[in-house]
């Protein structure tokens, strides 16, 4: 006897549709599995096999041949074993081969019949929807993943004897609706008004956050580097519906979608530690999973310390950061993994962290310079925006200081609520476009988006040739202006948008060299 379900196997954050076949004939008593194969699923006999007779059913010894096709996509994991139970208790004639048409089944069994999570649920139901496959059996905890694609019947089983009772009627399941969701906002806790003085700082975060410019913050130990970054995300807006499906599908791949939130709602805050290996920045692996550049990905990549990472693996953000997306080749076919994050990098100017206070740093100029150079000039002219963060003075505390007649500083909700202006202008501006914020102008858009008068004109041409820009950093320049212009209300980049879009690319090269003057 024969018998056939759906299944589907993950590439990436992508999914593909696969049969799983099961034929059961008389024979030498035997349980062979076929389909270019790993060996975890190729284990999946035993645990199949265990979990049918721990479930009550008393199959009769014969010799089974279990097929997952097409047979030159090599697939692995555990989500097979319930589609290949599903299968062989249909050859066997326990399942009603007619119950399992336009059915889709995914989920790992353990030796007693229970269902567990696997990863990847929600790329496969998207793909389902994508098909028109209109029901899917999957892991009751993966069941809030199902919740949100309402145009797939999706039911959640904990065990094997359920699905089997469902599929033969003799118990009924409810489709699941929309599963509750308990928000969890990013960065509870903290908010802008913790941030003592930093004028600078505080409205460098506030124009980066506005067209998700990257940001590198220079300043001696305790000035606010790390504290700034982490209140990063409460000035950005929720994830708009698909920007949270994205960032949704890249977790629940890297099984890290909690089943009690539901869809990602707040933009992903990634804090990597300096010993990140280059296939964990980025992403890679035998069986190729997203990085910590993906799991940023419409959110923040915060790296703390820049300077004590491995000088080989920043320099693998250079083409994620232009592409907004990563490719990964294996002899076995290449992945591409989504990157459109918003980089926030932190560093002390020298080893001592204190220059240029000649008071305190003792570092030579040749330790300062090595130092320096563990950030390469390429990787820095992609930062948009450079700031220095400076030590606090005692007025400045004073000055926030209600109790004694100061003035309340601005609170995360205040700085949202013009960022989240700002977003509406370029979404609005970049409609039917592949982007949506000012950091991501294509070159060949840049002119149309960021047009400048005769005055305008001639202060770019003064300082690109005064500080001796590249053509990257002058396009950096012109797409922080446009950005500055539009939390400024205006159609159009005037001049003081401009010095102050140029005066935050200038303080690089006050570390790095290349500047005649100040602004």
């Amino acid at each position: 006897m024969f018998g056939r379900v759906f299944s589907a196997v993950l590439e990436g954050i992508d999914s593909r549709i696969i049969q799983v076949e099961a034929d059961v004939s008389s024979g030498l008593p035997y349980f062979d599995m076929v389909g270019y194969l790993s060996c975890e699923v190729r284990e999946a006999r035993e645990r199949v096999r265990t979990a049918i007779r721990n479930s009550g059913c008393r199959l009769e010894a014969r010799k089974i041949v279990v097929n997952l096709s097409p047979a030159d996509i090599r697939k692995s994991g555990s989500l097979y074993d319930l589609a290949i139970a599903a299968a062989v208790l249909s050859a066997y004639g326990v399942l009603p081969q007619n119950a399992l048409e336009e059915t889709l089944i995914i989920g790992e069994l353990s030796l007693n019949g229970e269902v567990r999570s696997i990863r990847g649920a929600l790329p496969i139901l998207l793909m389902m929807k994508r098909l028109g496959i209109r029901r899917c059996i999957l892991p009751a905890e993966n069941a809030f993943e199902g919740a949100q694609i309402p145009e797939v019947e999706t039911y959640g089983v904990s065990t094997l004897q359920e699905m089997i009772g469902f599929l033969t009627g003799k118990c009924a399941l409810k489709p699941v609706s929309e599963a509750e969701q308990i928000p969890s906002p990013q960065g509870i806790g903290i908010d802008f008004s913790d941030i003592i003085g930093q004028e600078s700082l505080r409205r460098s975060m506030e124009v980066a956050a506005a067209g998700m410019h990257n940001v590198l913050m220079i300043g001696p130990p305790g000035a606010g580097k790390s504290m700034a970054a982490r209140r990063v995300p409460t000035i950005l807006p929720p994830l708009d519906e698909e920007e949270s499906m994205e960032v949704s599908e890249i977790y629940s791949v890297s099984g890290l979608l909690s089943p009690s939130e539901g869809l990602i709602r707040q933009r992903p805050f990634r804090n990597p530690h300096h010993t990140i290996t280059p296939a964990a920045l980025i992403g890679g692996g035998r069986n190729p999973e997203p990085g910590e550049i993906s799991l940023a990905h419409n959110g923040v990549l915060f790296l703390d310390e820049m300077t004590l990472f491995n000088e080989g693996t920043l320099e693998l953000l250079r083409q994620p950061m232009d592409d907004g997306k990563i490719l990964i080749s294996r002899s076995t076919g290449s992945l591409t993994f989504p990157a459109q994050f918003m980089l926030i990098a932190a560093m002390n100017p020298c080893r001592c962290g204190y220059y240029p206070d000649r008071s305190q740093c003792r570092c030579t100029p040749l330790q300062i310079r090595r130092y320096l150079d563990r950030i390469s000039r390429p990787l820095l002219d992609r930062i948009d925006i450079t700031v220095e963060a400076q030590r606090v003075d005692p007025d400045e505390i004073i000055s926030y200081d209600t109790s004694k007649g100061g003035h309340e500083p601005e609170s995360s909700a205040q700085i949202r609520e013009r960022v989240m202006q700002a977003h509406a202008i370029q979404k609005k501006r970049f409609e039917g476009r592949s982007y949506h914020y000012n950091s991501k102008i294509s070159d060949s858009d840049i002119n149309e988006f960021c047009r400048l008068g005769v005055r305008e004109s001639t202060l770019m041409n003064i300082l690109y040739n005064r500080f001796n820009l590249s053509a990257r950093s002058y396009r950096k320049v012109l797409k922080v202006a446009r950005t500055i212009a539009d939390l400024d209300g205006s159609p159009d980049i005037r001049e003081k948008h401009l010095s102050e879009a140029a005066f935050y690319k200038s303080i690089d090269n006050k570390y790095y060299g290349g500047m005649d003057g100040e602004l």
